[in-house]
Order: C-alpha cells, then sequence, then structure tokens
C-alpha cells in the first residue's frame, strides 16, 4: 500500500521561493528579483548623428560661411585679397549687369512659377484615374525629368534654331523664321518653356500623392449638389491640396530664380545679344571664374541669390498663413 506524496503547503503571507541547487538563485536575475538597465550614454545620438553632421558641415555649412567671408574681400583666383568692408556691395549697385541678372531672374521667377503650379495640378487630375494604359502616360510625362538637362537644352536648341524643326514648319506655312535664340524676349521666354517642360512631371508627382488624401465623398456631395466639374475642381480640389501648392511656389521659386543651365545653353555664355539675358547665376559663374576670377566680388553676388531666396520662401509662407488665418 503506497503513502500519498503530500504537496507542499504555502503558508498566507508568504511565497514559495524556488531555488538552483546549491542554493543560488537562477541565473539571469540579479539579486533582489530587480532587473538590470542599462545605461545608455548621452552621446549616443550624436554618435549615430555625427555622419550626416560632418557631410553637411564640410559640404554645405563651410562653403556657405567661406562665402559670405569672401564677400568682403577682394579675393580673386590666385590671390588671397584682403579685407574690403561693403566695397563688393556697393559696386554692385552700379554695376549695369547686376540689374540685368536681377531683372531677369525675376521675370523668370514670375514666368515660371504660375505654369508650374497649375499646369502639373491640371496634368495630375487627368492621370489620376486608373484607366488602362495610364501608367505609360505617367512615364511618358515624367520621362523629362529624369532626362540630363544638357541634353534637354541642346534638343531644345536643335528645335529652335533659324534652320530648326521648329522655323522648317512655320516657313511651310509662310510665316517666316523667328528668332527664338536671337531675340532677348523670345530667348528668355523659350528657356522658360523649357523649364516648365522639364518640371511638370516632377511636380505632377507631388500632386497625384496629395490627391490621393482628398476623400472622396466630398467630390460626390458636390455632384449630389449638382456642382459640375469645373466647380468640384474650384470648391473641393483646390481647397485640399492648397497646402501642396504652397510647397510647389516655394519649390519653384527657388529654382528658378537660381536658375543656370536653361538660360546658359540656348543663350551661350555671353548671355544672349548684348549679354541682355543673363541671369543672376549666369553672372556668378562669370565673373568668379577663369584665372582672373572676381571671387570676393561673385561671392557678394551669391549672398544677394541667397538673401532673395530665403525672402521668397518667407513670402510664400506668410501668404499661406494669411489664408489660413
Amino acid at each position: 500500500m503506497t503513502t500519498p506524496t503530500t504537496s507542499p503547503v504555502s503558508t498566507p503571507g508568504r511565497t514559495a521561493k524556488r531555488r538552483a541547487p546549491g542554493g543560488r538563485q537562477p541565473a539571469g536575475r540579479p539579486r533582489g528579483g530587480r532587473s538590470r538597465i542599462r545605461r545608455q550614454l548621452p552621446t549616443s545620438p550624436w554618435l549615430f548623428a555625427a555622419p550626416g553632421m560632418l557631410v553637411a558641415g564640410a559640404f554645405s555649412l563651410y562653403p556657405f560661411l567661406s562665402t559670405v567671408a569672401n564677400s568682403f574681400t577682394d579675393r580673386r583666383t590666385l590671390l588671397p585679397g584682403s579685407f574690403v568692408g561693403l566695397d563688393n556691395y556697393r559696386e554692385m549697385l552700379g554695376d549695369e549687369m547686376f540689374w540685368i541678372g536681377l531683372r531677369n531672374s525675376t521675370l523668370y521667377v514670375l514666368g515660371v512659377v504660375p505654369a508650374l503650379v497649375i499646369l502639373p495640378l491640371l496634368l495630375a487630375l487627368l492621370v489620376e484615374k486608373q484607366i488602362p494604359g495610364i501608367t505609360f502616360f505617367r512615364s511618358a510625362f515624367y520621362t523629362p525629368v529624369v532626362a540630363s538637362i544638357v541634353v534637354v537644352g541642346l534638343i531644345w536648341v536643335w528645335l529652335l534654331d533659324e534652320r530648326g524643326l521648329v522655323n522648317s514648319m512655320l516657313e511651310v506655312v509662310g510665316a517666316g523664321p523667328v528668332g527664338f535664340l536671337s531675340d532677348q524676349w523670345l530667348l528668355l521666354l523659350s528657356a522658360m518653356t523649357v523649364t516648365v517642360w522639364k518640371g511638370l512631371g516632377y511636380y505632377m508627382i507631388i500632386y497625384l500623392a496629395a490627391l490621393g488624401n482628398v476623400p472622396r465623398e466630398l467630390h460626390e456631395a458636390a455632384s449630389v449638389d449638382g456642382a459640375g466639374a469645373v466647380r468640384r475642381f474650384l470648391t473641393v480640389t483646390v481647397p485640399a491640396v492648397r497646402s501642396t501648392m504652397v510647397l510647389v511656389g516655394a519649390l519653384s521659386s527657388v529654382a528658378a530664380f537660381k536658375v543656370f543651365s536653361e538660360v546658359y545653353l540656348m543663350a551661350g555664355p555671353d548671355g544672349g545679344p548684348a549679354g541682355e539675358d543673363t541671369t543672376l547665376v549666369m553672372l556668378v559663374q562669370r565673373t568668379g571664374t577663369g584665372l582672373s576670377g572676381r571671387v570676393g566680388y561673385s561671392a557678394a553676388i551669391s549672398v544677394v541669390v541667397f538673401v532673395v531666396t530665403v525672402a521668397l520662401m518667407l513670402l510664400v509662407l506668410r501668404a499661406d498663413r494669411k489664408e489660413d488665418a
């Protein structure tokens, strides 16, 4: 007859503690039942951010500070130069080419930004619908974005030359050759056209992402109220993507004011006839390069370009805040 085994009875207020053989506590748990907490060094986040900060400092912050410092000197390409104070800025105010560059850069902003804010939105509305073959058109509209600006500029120069395709077609209908690349204003307008054509696909993608977040219920409610396509666009789509329009306006304003490649390729290094199509960035390149380049004066123009671009962004953001208020 076997005797039943009795299980240990735990007394109230006490908890049975298991011990490892030899009277030791189980491994992995410190004495007293408290888990170990590893202390994170206060410098750990900075170690992760250090590579990015070094790259930004070496390629962004240092060149910017160096440019600002050089703007107060008469430094040249092969000479260190000396401190001259505000002489470069005083000379800039009396430089006719500076005012020509400022005029052309400002006109470029006024001509390009409205087109790059409105046209990509209309293009995004066209390719937003999921219909067979729409992927081909999206890719076709985005192709100019990934194309090299040098290749794009040369293609348009061949098209708009006096013996190019466009003038050949105009001669067939009796319109005669048009000086797209020889007339001051037509050349600037042609460069604006290239900028808009190349930037349509890029901003179209941004608008497509914003249109995907517009609730369909708003369009359905507007349709029930009898609103047509134009009215739904003005009362539903535009308010819904207004913040995106502000972003596109800020990005395109900065890019348009700093335009260089399009005008340089179509007008040449001299900036068109008598240099009348020179932009500010072209003036920076022209005065600050070469063995006798005036690095100090070029740096002063660069500082002005920076100040104007920051002012443009602040104006766009301030206008957006006023509309929100």
